[in-house]
């Protein structure tokens, strides 16, 4: 193996990776190949230099037999499972003459739901492989889905290690089990700060702003939110709430009728990156009403932005936040601690605000790079190769 050049997989199941994965393979592919394999066929916004290898999609019959001939030749076999509608056992056989012809000196499994198509590789201990552990798939599913948490407590002695976004998912995995090489690195999400224009002049307004980025899944605790803007609203508060990412939810449509916050709340569709920021930028403060995180890459972004957080205090959020230092952590599930951290927010002075800005952005520079991301990976990698090559 050259250390010096590592041939790195990343396997997400998907090309859709994370913001997190996105912005490691960029430091990554500086010095290093990196893989991407997934089940989909195409990707508009692909990574400059990552390789992106199809393994055969379930929804375009053509494409998953022309992926699948590429990947292992044309053979009775391969005939024979294709006539039966074997697509599983296919892109199993695809996934291992993908592999080797790579020859991975690691692979990154993203979720626990994609090892079981790395069973044999981890029985054979061909390649090394580590999982990354974050949020409701460490925190929450194996806990109230038994099947799960056995079936994980089987597999975790056989990874070569695990990558754990926050200290606080580290000591959730630690329940479910440990790899027998011990290796368990946190690695928290790192950022590229000349994206993150950083403004020290706070200018306090006298409309609160809020806003909240996130697909409206129950996690995410927007109906805490919206349940606090009525609160506000019943208190004069004079605010905005806007939830990008949450519109034609109707559990959120039905309470914002509900408590008559048509002119208060706003949910809109998915935006661009670039639009996002803008709002948040031009935002009082950045609300995280979430019942289960890692630590939010949303949270630490507004953060870089110079914008305020309100946090529940749930999964490693209190690694990131240091409650009326850098931000403010609340408790989880109640709507009262949301609404009563907003007012006492806009009771603040500007230099109070001000203050609490500078000094987010500074725990984002001192923790959350993305050069110090993509070094403690790298460090991660080299020590479960190092491990196989004495095992």
């Amino acid at each position: 193996m050259n250390s010096s050049k590592l041939k790195i997989v990343i396997f997400d199941g998907s090309f859709e990776t994370t913001a997190f994965i996105r912005r490691l393979m960029k430091g990554l592919t500086k010095d290093h190949q990196v893989f991407v394999i997934g089940f989909n066929e195409n990707l508009k916004n692909q990574v400059e230099r990552v390789r992106y290898v199809k393994l055969g999609s379930n929804q375009h019959k053509l494409s998953f037999i022309k992926t699948s001939v590429n990947a292992q030749g044309l053979s009775l076999t391969l005939l024979k499972n294709l006539i039966k509608g074997k697509r599983k056992k296919i892109q199993k056989k695809n996934l291992d003459k993908v592999l080797n012809d790579i020859q991975p000196d690691v692979i990154h499994a993203q979720w626990p739901s994609v090892l079981s198509w790395l069973e044999p590789y981890l029985q054979n201990q061909k390649y090394p492989v580590i999982l990354s552990q974050r949020g409701y798939h460490t925190n929450v599913r194996p806990f109230v889905k038994k099947e799960n948490y056995q079936y994980l407590q089987n597999l975790y002695p056989q990874l070569s290690g695990l990558h754990s976004v926050s200290q606080a998912i580290a000591k959730a995995g630690q329940k479910i089990g440990m790899p027998k090489t011990r290796i368990d690195k946190v690695v928290y999400t790192g950022l590229n700060l000349d994206d993150f224009t950083f403004d020290k002049n706070f200018k306090k307004q006298s409309k609160i702003e809020i806003i909240s980025v996130g697909r409206p899944h129950w996690k995410k605790g927007y109906s805490y939110a919206i349940r606090a803007c009525d609160i506000l609203n019943k208190q004069n508060l004079d605010f905005h709430y806007t939830i990008v990412g949450g519109n034609e939810d109707e559990e959120l449509l039905y309470l914002i009728r509900e408590f008559n916050l048509e002119r208060k709340v706003t949910l809109t569709g998915k935006l661009p990156q670039d639009q996002v920021f803008d709002l948040v930028r031009e935002s009082s403060l950045f609300l995280l009403p979430s019942l289960e995180e890692g630590i939010a890459n949303v949270a630490v972004e507004s953060m870089a932005l110079g914008t305020p957080v309100i946090s529940t205090d749930c999964g490693g959020m209190e690694e990131l936040i240091e409650n009326n230092v850098n931000g403010f952590l609340i408790s989880t599930r109640s709507e009262a601690k949301i609404a009563t951290a907003v007012i006492k927010f806009s009771k603040l002075e500007e230099s109070q605000i001000q203050q609490t800005s500078i000094n987010a952005r500074k725990k984002v520079e001192e923790n959350f790079t993305e050069s110090n991301m993509v070094k403690d990976m790298l460090a991660l990698y080299q020590t479960v190769i190092s491990a196989k090559s004495i095992s």
